[in-house]
């Protein structure tokens, strides 16, 4: 996927959440039962013209792809978003 975040694959009885956003990574890759996750840190703060953002929408930080199988998304706009994540990462928050 060029430009993405490392993936994170639980083991059985590791915690059920991806390590914690830091040093730029734009976010993280979950693998779960129906969807692989890609889950961007500060996503709401960033623009979507490609309407990319299509699960968790409710909250005011992050935003998240859900890919279910057999989907594709637009490679382009993905590493325009994750180039946009990197470089919102690296500033500090407000």
């Amino acid at each position: 996927m060029g430009i993405c975040p490392s993936p994170y694959h639980p083991l059985p009885g590791a915690p059920t959440s991806p390590p914690s956003f830091r040093k730029g990574r734009p976010g993280v890759v979950a693998r779960r039962k129906s969807v692989v996750k890609l889950t961007f840190a500060r996503g709401a703060s960033l623009e979507d013209p490609s309407g990319l953002f299509n699960s968790s929408l409710e909250g005011n930080t992050r935003r998240a792809i859900d890919v279910h199988d057999g989907h594709k998304i637009h490679e382009e706009a993905r590493k325009a978003l994750a180039r946009a994540a990197v470089a919102l990462n690296t500033k500090p928050a407000k």
